[in-house]
């Protein structure tokens, strides 16, 4: 015997039909991942941070290193013809690096030494300091 189209399903040979929204609602709590991915994203923030933060300052490790050449090779030619190889040095570097500059004139060679310091981005961490010499020969 054929049941109606609207019957069928409901009970076959005395078994109920699954109550489909009973049945999505234990697959949803068995299998649930929403939210997994933000747990591992703020776990993993700090690490992140952390790197970022350090390729940040061996950037700036690496420009205090190229301004205090800079800075040594000015002081060291400025100083080398007779003029002011301090005030060249300090020129030549960037203000924010605190330049120390000292340009002493030899009788053959002009030599001068620039001194950096880089800040700490990384807040555990001490300032860098950073020195640099240059050679000239001296000019008659």
């Amino acid at each position: 015997m054929r049941l109606p189209v609207r019957l069928r399903g409901l009970r076959v040979r005395g078994l109920r039909a699954p109550d489909p929204s009973a049945r999505g609602l234990r697959h949803r709590l068995r299998h649930d991942d929403r939210g997994v991915s933000i747990l591992e994203f703020v776990g993993f923030l700090p690490i992140l941070l952390v790197v970022g933060m350090a390729a940040i300052q061996l950037g700036l490790i690496g420009y205090g290193i190229n301004q205090a050449g800079t800075g040594a090779r000015a002081a060291a030619r400025v100083a080398s013809q007779d003029g002011d190889g301090n005030g060249a040095g300090q020129a030549a570097v960037s203000g924010w690096l605190n330049p120390v500059v000292s340009a002493a004139e030899g009788p053959d060679l002009t030599t001068a030494s620039v001194s950096v310091t880089v800040p700490s981005v990384i807040p555990l961490f001490d300032d860098v300091s950073v020195t640099r010499e240059a050679t000239m020969p001296t000019d008659d």
